[in-house]
């Protein structure tokens, strides 16, 4: 069982530190759980929230020992971190543990310098601050979250759950992701690089969604769909279907279904033992050597490599 230490910062924001313990603890791996979540401080009691709410956490910075994952959720102090907590950080660090940061906690790891020369992300509205003050950090303003070898952030609130739902992935497989996306009624994990915000979330000359059509569409993975088929199910223009595509999701039409079929294609490789030609036709993305193409693109494993590294066969 994979464990998690995340460590709260007050004043902790309390949304971004529900998320880990309630996107993990739902994931469940041949009957049993698939992570403990241990949430822990530096002086562990009542720990102020920002907003009058106490929060009792009785664990002690000695939980991040023995981790495997290490995550800072967002504070609302970004500056003067406790000594204590940077130190357990760069030793987790120099152990090879994975490190997190969801929202503003970010700025936790940059002053523990551990982003020092890599990718990273906060919520948008930091991002000039954060930018500011460490420029040996290559700060991504636009995206929901960055993976720079073995230390991951992402900005701030959903883009959490999406940061924890991709942890899942890589640790047991899209299946178990999107279970636990299923579980929580949140979307499938959607990727790192989709813009943090939608300026105009809604067109102005019409305010219905293209959600039903990305319904239809996900239904129909497997046929040759083209802008044409999305915009009359829409029943809009291909023009103005682009544009209203990358205004709800951040991304355009056929960037959103190549993203669906990949998904679709890792599912069928966990969970099937269906030929990869047949997973390629089925998933929508025609030929093996364009699903390698794909897939070594996403994750950096051809399918065969895939399926071995994620196939589990039940206890």
């Amino acid at each position: 069982m994979h464990r998690i230490a995340v460590i709260a910062v007050p004043p902790v924001t309390t949304f971004d530190l529900a998320i880990p313990e309630l996107v993990f603890d739902a994931v469940s791996v041949n009957g049993g759980p698939g992570y403990e979540v241990v949430i822990c401080t530096a002086d562990p009691g009542e720990v102020d929230s920002g907003t009058g709410l106490g929060l009792m956490i009785r664990k002690g910075l000695e939980a991040v020992e023995d981790a495997d994952t290490v995550m800072v959720t967002g504070t609302y102090s970004r500056q003067d971190t406790d000594p204590r907590v940077l130190s357990v950080l760069r030793r987790a660090a120099g152990r090879g543990r994975r490190i997190a940061s969801i929202c503003s906690g970010a700025f936790v790891l940059a002053q523990a310098g551990l982003l020092d020369g890599r990718a990273a992300t906060t919520y948008w509205t930091l991002s000039e601050e954060m930018a500011r003050r460490f420029p040996a950090v290559d700060v991504r303003p636009d995206v929901l979250y960055v993976e720079d070898g073995p230390v991951l952030t992402s900005a701030g609130l959903a883009a959490g759950i999406d940061l924890c739902l991709h942890i899942i992935r890589t640790d047991y497989g899209a299946v178990a992701a999107n279970e636990v996306a299923r579980l929580a009624v949140v979307a499938p994990v959607r990727p790192g690089g989709q813009a943090q915000f939608i300026a105009t979330p809604l067109p102005p000359e019409r305010g219905a969604s293209l959600a039903v059509t990305r319904a239809w569409a996900l239904e129909r993975l497997d046929e040759p769909l083209t802008l044409t088929d999305l915009a009359g199910h829409a029943r809009t223009s291909v023009r103005t279907l682009t544009r209203r595509f990358r205004e709800e999701t951040g991304l355009s039409p056929l960037q959103w279904l190549l993203h669906q079929r990949v998904g679709r294609a890792r599912e069928l490789l966990e969970a099937t033992t269906l030929p990869v030609d047949q997973i390629a036709r089925h998933s929508g993305i025609g030929t093996p050597d364009s699903l390698r193409r794909h897939l070594l693109r996403r994750v950096g494993l051809t399918p065969s490599a895939y399926r071995a590294a994620f196939t589990r066969t039940p206890a």
